[in-house]
């Protein structure tokens, strides 16, 4: 095991402690203190397609931002692993009567049906979930790499454009921001080639943007 690798391997498994150890109630205020930050956003309150995840494994739950994204109107979106290129995301309507199954992971995603499925250039915003993060936007996740193709693309059209990647909807592709639990917080992440900084990443009590 290379040192970067081993030194993501234990940070990812203290992170993941960490934000297992919070209480029901801990995890309840987070919430609904998340979903006071995100509905207070110009750049949500003017979405219309927002993707988003359910939670897992001591993961920071957007349930609340959901309801209020159905209450306003706004259509919401979960990932869905790709039955062919299987280290990939689609992205599947999410409302009440949507039908959930658990994927290999044992994470509840809903049943693949084409006709739900939103191409990524129709998403306004992307809600992606993280093990760590820095300060630097810079983001661990659990190192299957989804999020990271997902988030190739866009980093791949904002690179060929001159207009600053940190500003949200400058093009056609999505505004992706790190949704977080305060104690998920690191001061470096070990980076890789392959990862892509986030622009933005939301805790229950911040905003971190990247300089």
């Amino acid at each position: 095991m290379s040192h970067p690798l081993k030194e993501r391997t234990e940070l990812r498994k203290l992170i993941r402690l960490k934000r297992n150890a919070l209480s029901p109630d801990e995890q309840n205020l987070a919430s609904i203190q998340l979903k006071q930050q995100l509905c207070n956003l110009p750049y949500i309150q003017n979405a219309r397609h927002i993707a988003l995840y359910l939670a897992n494994d001591g993961e920071l739950d957007p349930m609340p931002f959901i309801r209020w994204c159905w209450q306003h109107n706004k259509q919401v979106y979960l990932p869905v692993i790709h039955p062919f290129n299987r280290h990939n995301l689609l992205f599947l309507s999410f409302d009440e009567k949507t039908s959930l199954q658990n994927n290999r992971f044992g994470i509840l995603e809903p049943k693949l049906n084409v006709q739900q499925v939103c191409p990524i250039e129709m998403l306004d915003v992307l809600c992606t979930p993280l093990v760590a993060f820095d300060n630097n936007g810079n983001r661990l996740g659990m190192g299957g790499g989804f999020y990271d193709r997902t988030l190739a693309k866009w980093f791949t059209q904002q690179s060929s454009h001159t207009t600053n990647c940190t500003t949200p909807h400058n093009n056609s592709l999505f505004y992706p921001i790190g949704i977080a639990h305060n104690c998920q917080r690191v001061d470096s992440i070990p980076v890789e080639q392959w990862d892509i900084p986030l622009p933005e990443i939301i805790t229950p009590s911040k905003r971190y943007l990247k300089s």
